[in-house]
C-alpha cells in the first residue's frame, strides 16, 4: 500500500512537480514544499469527510467514477501546452467540497509557511486536488477497497509516516472548530516558535470567528 511520501518521493511525484510549477511560473524547490504540506492536508481533509457515512458514500462514488486514477497514467500530457481548464475546474470543485469555508485558511497558512503568495497557492491547490483524488482511487482499487471502514484504514495508512509538522498542520485547519483554543498551535505551526505580533496569529482568529 503506497502513501503520499511515495507518489512524492517517486518519478511520478518528481514529473507532478515539474509540471505544477511550470504550469504556476514558481520555482521547483518552492512548488515541491507547497505539494509536501498541501497533498497530505487535502488526504487529511478526504479522512476527516469519510468519518460519516454520508461522507465516505460520496467519497467512494467519486473514486469509483471520474477519480479512478486515469489521471496519473499521462502527467506529461496533462502538463503538456496547459493543463486543460476543465481539470482546474475540477480542483475547485474538489477544494470547496473537502475544506469548505477552511479553504481561505488553508492557503493563507500555506502561503505563510512557503513564503508564496496566496493567490498562487490557490492555484497549487487546483492542480494538486485531482491527483490527490486520482492517486487514492488508484490505491483504492489495488486495494480492493469497497466500505466506510476500508476506506478510512486506506487514508490513515496513506498519511501514514508523515513529518510531525504535516501532522500538526493536518489537524490544527481541518479539526478547528472555531472556539479559538487552536489558534496559538496553528500559528506556532506555520510561523515556527517565534511568537511574533499581530501578523498570522490575527489573521487566523479573523478567519476562526
Amino acid at each position: 500500500m503506497s502513501g503520499l511520501l511515495d507518489l512524492l518521493n517517486s518519478a511520478t511525484g518528481e514529473q507532478l512537480i515539474s509540471g505544477i510549477a511550470s504550469e504556476t511560473g514558481q520555482p521547483h524547490n518552492k512548488t515541491a514544499d507547497v505539494l509536501n504540506m498541501a497533498m497530505p492536508l487535502l488526504l487529511g481533509a478526504m479522512k476527516k469527510n469519510a468519518t460519516n457515512p454520508r461522507g465516505a458514500e460520496g467519497l467512494m462514488s467519486a473514486l469509483s467514477n471520474k477519480h479512478n486514477g486515469n489521471i496519473l497514467d499521462d502527467l506529461g500530457g496533462l502538463f503538456s501546452g496547459g493543463v486543460n481548464q476543465d481539470v482546474v475546474d475540477d480542483g475547485e470543485g474538489i477544494l470547496g467540497h473537502v475544506l469548505g469555508n477552511k479553504q481561505p485558511l488553508v492557503e493563507n497558512a500555506l502561503s505563510q509557511k512557503s513564503g508564496l503568495d496566496a493567490g498562487t497557492i490557490a492555484q497549487i491547490l487546483k492542480l494538486a486536488a485531482p491527483i490527490v483524488m486520482g492517486f487514492l482511487g488508484k490505491q483504492k482499487t489495488q486495494n480492493q477497497v469497497n466500505n466506510q471502514d476500508g476506506l478510512n484504514a486506506l487514508l490513515a495508512s496513506m498519511l501514514g509516516g508523515q513529518p510531525h509538522k504535516n501532522q500538526s498542520l493536518i489537524s490544527s485547519l481541518i479539526d478547528a472548530d472555531g472556539d479559538g483554543s487552536v489558534l496559538d498551535d496553528v500559528a506556532d505551526m506555520v510561523i515556527g516558535s517565534n511568537k511574533k505580533k499581530g501578523g498570522l496569529g490575527n489573521l487566523l482568529g479573523g478567519l476562526f470567528k
